[in-house]
This record gives structure tokens, sequence and C-alpha cells, in this order.
């Protein structure tokens, strides 16, 4: 479903934010990347569909494959058609309602009628519990909601991955529980999942593997209970005892 061979990036010719990562990842996984801020998280989950681009290596979704050193804009677009992401910040279009910002792909990429969009996107609001805020625009909704039509907009084009970046982070409090709860019905249906977060006993509960990033690497790589309950490498335990302990 996912390789990625010998990812590197730098932004600035000389340090190292990722250093030569290689992960398989299946159909069907729920991979939750863990890791202290500046550990290279999100980079790597914006190089999955080139949002960021990276510097070497070479990443395959499906059956598209792009090498950094070689390819075309086209194939970026046929890479990005495999997977969406759901950011920390919502990225909603503001002028445009909630039902309006999840049809919004399935008509001007995969052409479909209105008609028919609206249709998969009253589903999609049903789905997400945002039925009866269809027509509000975002700055009528709390981070809560706005996070749960992103998700909504996301698996509209229905992605073979869905990719998470930090998709609490950004929410007061007593607003994430909306949102993971949400993120667990959608993993619940057999979705193929990414997802960076700081939120660690979420990703005991929903992943069926753990990494965890220190230094542009992943230095730990297994089962929620090999991670989370018998840590190896020092920095993981570290990490597990500032934020757990």
């Amino acid at each position: 479903m996912i390789e990625i061979r010998d990812l590197r990036k730098s932004f600035d010719g000389r340090t190292d934010i990722l250093k030569d990562i290689n992960i398989t990842i299946k159909k069907g996984e729920i991979v939750a990347i863990l890791g202290s801020s500046g550990t290279g998280k999100s980079t790597l989950l914006r190089c999955l569909n080139y949002l960021t681009k990276p510097t070497n290596g070479s990443i395959r979704i499906g059956t598209t494959s792009i090498d950094a050193k070689k390819h075309t804009k086209k194939d970026i677009m046929e890479l990005r058609s495999h997977s969406a992401m759901v950011f920390q910040n919502y990225n909603l279009f503001k002028n445009k309602t909630a039902m309006e910002n999840i049809i919004e792909a399935l008509i001007c990429i995969n052409k479909k009628s209105k008609k028919d969009a609206q249709r998969i996107g009253l589903q999609l609001l049903e789905k997400v519990g945002m039925l009866d805020r269809k027509d509000f625009y975002p700055s009528k909704l709390s981070g809560g909601q706005q996070q749960r039509i992103g998700i909504a907009r996301a698996l509209a084009v229905e992605p073979e991955v869905l990719l998470f970046d930090e998709p609490t982070s950004a929410l007061d409090p007593e607003l994430v529980g909306e949102v993971l709860s949400t993120i667990q019905k959608v993993a619940q249906e057999g979705a193929t999942m990414v997802l960076v977060t700081h939120e660690i006993m979420f990703a005991r509960k929903i992943a069926t593997r753990i990494l965890f990033m220190a230094e542009g690497t992943i230095v730990a790589d297994g089962t929620p209970e090999e991670i989370l309950d018998f840590p190896k490498d020092e920095r993981l335990k570290r990490f597990l005892d500032y934020n757990v302990n």
C-alpha cells in the first residue's frame, strides 16, 4: 500500500530533517507516529503527498511510485490522488459552507455532477454528525466542528490512504473528544490511516502500529503494546516518562 525507501529531507542543504526513512505500510493498517516536537513527524507525513518535496528517496502509494530526483507535476498529481489529508488547522475555505467545502473536490477534481456530489456530501455530513450544520460557514463553527468537516472532506474523494497531521492540536481540550471519536469511527470501517498525533492514549486505542521518531529517524516500530508497555529505546523511554507518567 505505502512503501518509503531511503527518504531524506533537508531544508537548507545541510541539516537533515528526515534521514533515510524506510517504511512499508500494509492496506488496512492504522499507523500512529509519535515523537517530540521537531523530530520530523509532520514533515514525513507531508512528504507522502508531496506537500513537502523530499530531497532524496522514493515513495509508492498504491500503484503510483515517485522518485524525489526525477518526477513531473503529473507524477505528483497521480501520487496525491491516492490519499487525502486532514490538517491541524482545518484548511477549510472560509467563503464556502460546510457542504460546499466537502463537495468542492468532488465537482472540480472527480468531475461529479452537483447532484451526485451533494448526495455524497449529505451522507458524509451525517457520518461525522454535522448534518444540521451543512449551510454554516467555518466562522460559525467551533474548531471541533470545523475539523469534522475536514474529515468529511477527506473522505469524500474515497482515498486509499487517510493522512492526519496532528488533527487535535489546534483544539481546546473540551473539543478534542468529538474529533477523536469521529476518527475512531472511520478507523473501524477498515481505512488505511497514517496519523501524526500527540494523543498517546488515543494512539494506543486506535493504532495497529506505532512509529516513534527522534532526530529525523524512526527509532522504534511496533504494536502499541511493544512501543508503549515495553519500550526498548532510551529516547522512547524518556518520551513516555515525560508525556505519560
